[in-house]
């Protein structure tokens, strides 16, 4: 009996490791913001675009959602993507959470869809209650050691910075990003005009 306790720590200061370590080994990351290839330039608000030309690929972040079904960025080829990092032990993901699901809905029918990627939560359960208390129905990607984050382009996004949202244009190209928790409109104006974009 007294073993169990002690491999539940073992296992929640292992994965808290790999999550510290994924935060260290990133920092530099965020700290190159202006120096990566990822066409971004920072506007009003703080949101960042890249235009068409200048656009990095972004990664093909893969694994399990938080409902146990296997998801891929790559299963939405086509569509305009909108990539949310949060965590439930995150405020501002939380007072962000309904704006998310509400504009998630109102674009869907347009070929927009939203794909959550659930980071630095040892525990899903708390993932999954923080889903059901904000309403969110699309999928979330379960990275908790920020793997999936480190598989981003240099420059293109701060794991420190949580919440993060990012669209992903119809080619899979990062073409907006903003770290910091939004609202309904400031999600709208990112997603408009990579929307209004040729196919």
């Amino acid at each position: 009996m007294s073993g169990t306790p002690h491999r539940r720590l073992r296992l929640a200061a292992t994965v808290g490791a790999a999550a510290a370590l994924a935060l260290t080994a990133c920092s530099s990351t965020g700290q190159a913001a202006g120096g990566g290839k990822t066409g971004f330039v920072t506007g009003k608000g703080g949101i960042a675009t890249a235009g068409a030309g200048s656009r990095a690929d972004a990664p093909d972040v893969t694994g399990k959602a938080l409902d146990g079904k296997p998801v891929a960025l790559s299963d939405f080829k086509g569509k305009v993507v909108v990539l949310n990092i949060w965590g439930s032990w995150c405020g501002p993901c939380r007072a962000e959470g309904k704006n998310l699901q509400e504009v998630s809905q109102k674009y869907q029918a347009q070929g927009v869809q939203f794909l959550g990627i659930n980071t630095r939560d040892v525990d899903p359960a708390n993932a999954v209650r923080f889903e059901h208390e904000t309403g969110i129905t699309y999928p979330s990607l379960y990275d908790p050691d920020g793997a999936q984050i480190l598989r981003f382009p240099k420059g293109s996004l701060n794991p420190q910075s949580i919440p993060t949202t990012i669209v992903v244009d119809r080619q899979g190209r990062l073409a907006a990003r903003a770290m910091r928790a939004l609202s309904s409109e400031d999600l709208e104006a990112m997603i408009k005009p990579v929307l209004a974009e040729q196919q």
